[in-house]
């Protein structure tokens, strides 16, 4: 009986460095995806808020400043801002 104990052990870290290793590719693809793309889908949200005054810009990663930051585009090379009018 304890010679068997070691494969659920395996079968357990093989199975958790697995999910581990997909949710690291799901957000490296999530960043992935092109600023107006991404910029259009977080307008949409706000409208669908009612959100109005608004300005969301995508800006060079060293650009940010004091903007609040609400998304990361171009494969993280720029940041999506938000600024209220």
């Amino acid at each position: 009986m304890a010679a068997s104990q070691p494969l659920p052990k395996l079968a357990m870290r093989t199975l958790l460095l697995t999910v581990a290793l997909s949710l690291g590719c799901a957000a490296a693809f999530a960043a992935s995806k092109p600023c107006d793309e991404l910029k259009t889908e977080i307008a949409a949200k706000l409208d669908e808020k009612g959100v109005k005054g608004y300005e969301i810009a995508a800006v060079d990663n060293d650009k940010v400043g004091d903007a609040k930051v609400i998304g990361s585009c171009d494969g993280g090379t720029k940041k999506l801002t938000y600024v209220r009018k």
